[in-house]
């Protein structure tokens, strides 16, 4: 029982003077509490222990967290807990512990139904990112499934991508995201083709997610090979990637299945493997130096399967190699008298070394073999195992445990794997929109002020045709306001923005030019009157500016506005007439661009008008037809955006910015963290060399525009009048 063992002296050690009788409680009220024995049990084992790596005084209240947990994360977590204590407290002390504790009490309250994954892998992720490592990581996995506890769990039991791409960049692996880029022109050097490159997807059986393959040209690769640090699992990727380049080159047929048995399909596909390697090195013999270095089996005395297919790999693969055993040798004669290009030898040799291993009585497991090394592939296209998959089933289980041609993400069904996909977009799942929805131009990451990171492609833009309706409303919106209309386009037209330039022989300037100070001295000494204009000076004397007008068009811009007589939205639209009108009177390149968001995965953009578009009548009714909906998304729009005006070529890029309030959407319950975001997404762009100015229309004072966009960048106004105000201060600003 559990408090007998509560008795024991090492119990009395570990919890000296009134403590003792307080751990005694604590115990009794766990195997009360009807938790289960299991639970009272871990407490008791592991609570002595833990009072002399922590303090007794942690260990006695370690009882109130395991009661905690049981009544929320249920009874395997509380039994977790206390054995999982132990080991942290071994790791991080004291100190480390407490905070450790702190979150497991954390993601009890946020993600209960996860606390069991989570301190069944805590050991392996503090040694892998540490302690804050840990705390970042649970806490984008809480934010990331947006209440969803099925993507919740997804997430701490690793089977969601993001989610160990995470811990591969915050543990410095190399996983398949990183390698991407690189393989491709790898790839193309070899035998000049780049295949389709596919990451395995998170869905497919273990063991297929560990092992390279390919099948109809495209080349699938591991999210990571765990266990490898960075430069090693580089390596691996790329002799993976040569392996499998091999195989398109040398392999030209598929073996039928038959009724070879699972050793004899282990072994053909072996030295399938060693052949065209082989040809491969005699084209090109630098890959020895990838593939060799990765065979490390050596002669033992162990005679079991997996031992011999490994040495056995090792010794058709490196000629170097010595190895005494008869089987092997034996193997090794017959491969180097064969004629390599003769694909059939793989299957001669590997149906002879089968046979040999039954007489030698060496048992082969198929569900425990792997292939080594581990840079070659499950060999799954080698082989045809015809219309009745039953007769194969043990063989294919040698290869891999499914075959991998189309997996269906049962997150996101609209959302498949296309492996015919063009090469210049291959990785990556294509959104498959259906008629009449947005169309998905882009993902971009955002910032969490609180773990002080991006989370890289998080955000989804999609661009929405944008309605059009009666221009006659923009105009007459215009046309209401024409001496406005003039005061705006005087002030831009006497605004001058540009390169300045250095004009010379002036009669007054800021600085002596030298070279007419020098003809006039010339003109002195000769007896001829001297030019007076001896001055230099900097104008700006035209105008080289780029705009991008963005509208924020969420739902908040249908409030009336301080007159009571015009929606938010109707300013908007007004303020973009008279700002466009002036601006393609003067042939500024500028575009106007709208946006709102529902959700991170549909953050809606509308492009109304492009750079290279004149501003017309349907420009206008893209303005009219502009409807209010859903939520602020800033971050992402303004990114955007900024990638679009980033490209023009102007000695001036502006953003201007024109919103109601501050960033919000329905998905995030923190408000800080979109401010924090979008003010991420404006300081990117002023690295960009892209200026930003918000204009923010009948927004409270109190509201986050100026810590977004800096307060020399933003100003609120209620009505379009004040543009006039605000337009000589923006042109200042881009002037200097």
């Amino acid at each position: 029982m559990a408090h007998q063992d509560a008795l024991s002296q090492e119990a009395r050690n570990a919890f000296p003077g009134d403590l003792h009788p307080a751990w005694i409680r604590a115990c009794r009220r766990l195997a009360g509490a009807g938790y289960g024995e299991a639970v009272a049990k871990a407490y008791v084992r592991s609570s002595p222990r833990l009072a002399l790596l922590v303090s007794p005084q942690a260990a006695v209240d370690l009882a109130g967290t395991v009661s905690g947990v049981a009544i929320r994360a249920g009874r395997v977590a509380a039994e977790l807990l206390p054995q999982q204590a132990v080991s942290v407290a071994v790791m991080l002390g004291e100190d480390g512990f407490l905070r450790w504790l702190r979150l497991v009490e954390d993601v009890g309250l946020k993600a209960s139904e996860s606390l069991a994954h989570l301190l069944e892998q805590t050991p392996q992720l503090l040694t892998q990112i540490g302690l804050e490592g840990l705390q970042t990581w649970t806490r984008i996995g809480i934010r990331m499934a947006e209440g969803d506890k099925q993507r919740r769990l997804r997430f701490f039991r690793l089977e969601d991508p993001s989610a160990v791409r995470w811990l591969q960049r915050a543990s410095g692996q190399t996983g398949f995201t990183d390698m991407e880029s690189r393989l491709r022109p790898f790839l193309t050097a070899l035998w000049g083709d780049s295949p389709p490159l596919r990451e395995t997807p998170a869905n497919a059986p273990e063991q297929a997610r560990r092992r390279a393959g390919f099948d109809g040209g495209i080349v699938r690769l591991p999210s990571s090979f765990p266990g490898f640090q960075a430069r090693d699992a580089e390596h691996l990727y790329r002799a993976a990637a040569a392996h499998i380049a091999a195989h398109l080159r040398f392999t030209r047929d598929r073996f039928p299945v038959g009724g070879l048995r699972p050793a004899q399909v282990a072994l053909v596909s072996l030295i399938e493997d060693a052949r065209v390697e082989q040809l491969a090195m005699l084209e090109l013999p630098g890959l020895a130096r990838l593939f060799l270095p990765l065979h490390s089996a050596q002669p033992s005395s162990a005679v079991t399967a997996p031992a011999l297919f490994a040495r056995l790999s090792r010794a058709l693969a490196d000629p170097s190699y010595a190895d005494p055993n008869p089987w092997i040798a034996k193997a090794r004669k017959a491969f180097a008298g064969e004629e390599l290009h003769d694909q059939q030898l793989s299957r001669r040799i590997g149906n002879l070394l089968g046979n040999d291993l039954g007489q030698m009585r060496v048992q082969f497991d198929p569900k425990n073999y792997v292939v080594q090394p581990p840079y070659r592939d499950d060999n799954l296209a080698l082989w045809d195992f015809g219309d009745d998959d039953s007769q194969a089933q043990d063989a294919e289980q040698v290869l891999s445990s499914a075959r991998i041609r189309r997996e269906e993400n049962d997150e996101h069904p609209g959302r498949t794997e296309q492996e015919n996909k063009p090469d210049g977009e291959a990785g990556r799942v294509e959104l498959q929109p259906a008629l009449m929805e947005g169309v998905p131009v882009a993902r971009y990451g955002e910032f969490d002020y609180v773990t002080g990171r991006e989370q890289p492609d998080w955000v989804s833009v999609k661009e929405y045709p944008a309605q059009a309706a009666s221009a006659a409303q923009v105009a007459r919106l215009r046309d209401d306001r024409t001496d406005l209309a003039n005061r705006v386009t005087a002030l831009i037209r006497s605004a001058k923005v540009s390169r300045a330039e250095r004009l010379r022989r002036q009669s007054e300037g800021e600085f002596l030019d030298i070279d007419a100070c020098i003809d006039a001295a010339i003109a002195r000494r000769i007896g001829e009157p001297p030019s007076p204009r001896i001055h230099g000076r900097y104008e700006r004397r035209s105008r080289d500016l780029s705009v991008l007008l963005l509208l924020d068009v969420s739902q908040s811009t249908s409030d009336l506005v301080g007159n009571r007589r015009h929606t938010v939205l109707d300013v908007e639209r007004q303020a973009a007439a008279l700002l466009s009108q002036a601006m393609s009177g003067l042939d500024d390149p500028f575009a106007i661009a709208a946006f709102c968001s529902d959700r991170r995965e549909d953050v809606r953009y509308f492009r109304i008008k492009d750079f290279a578009q004149p501003y017309d009548g349907l420009v206008e009714a893209r303005l009219a037809g502009l409807q209010s909906g859903f939520s602020t998304r800033l971050g992402a729009a303004v990114r955007h955006a900024g990638a679009d005006l980033a490209k023009q070529r102007s000695y001036r890029r502006l953003l201007l910015v024109v919103s109601d309030g501050e960033p919000s959407d329905i998905d995030t319950e923190d408000r800080r963290y979109l401010v924090e975001d979008a003010r991420r997404a404006v300081q990117g762009l002023s690295r960009l060399g892209v200026n930003t100015f918000c204009v923010g229309l009948d927004s409270t004072p109190e509201g986050s525009l100026e810590r977004i966009f800096g307060q020399r960048n933003a100003i609120n106004i209620a009505t379009v009048e004040r543009l006039t105000e605000m337009l000589p201060k923006l042109y200042l600003t881009l002037g200097k």
